[in-house]
């Protein structure tokens, strides 16, 4: 195999130049990310689905010893 000629070789390094400087010079600055805003909603919904899991863990842990008791309510 004959060894890369001096101009191929060239060649390639201004292929890889203009490869890597003209995309970043074409390349425009991101917009800043918008401020964070919370109004409390989310963990106040948060704290709702918590809440309402625990009383429907609650409602069937008692449901059974309440159907089981002795005493007619109703």
């Amino acid at each position: 195999m004959a060894p890369i000629s001096r101009v191929s070789f060239a060649v390639a390094v201004v292929a890889l130049v203009f490869a890597v400087v003209f995309p970043a010079a074409q390349a425009q600055a991101q917009a800043p990310a918008p401020a964070p805003t919370s109004d409390g909603t989310a963990i106040d919904q948060g704290i709702a689905y918590v809440l309402m899991f625990l009383a429907l863990v609650l409602t069937y842990l008692i449901h059974p010893l309440d159907a089981s008791s002795p005493y007619k309510l109703f």
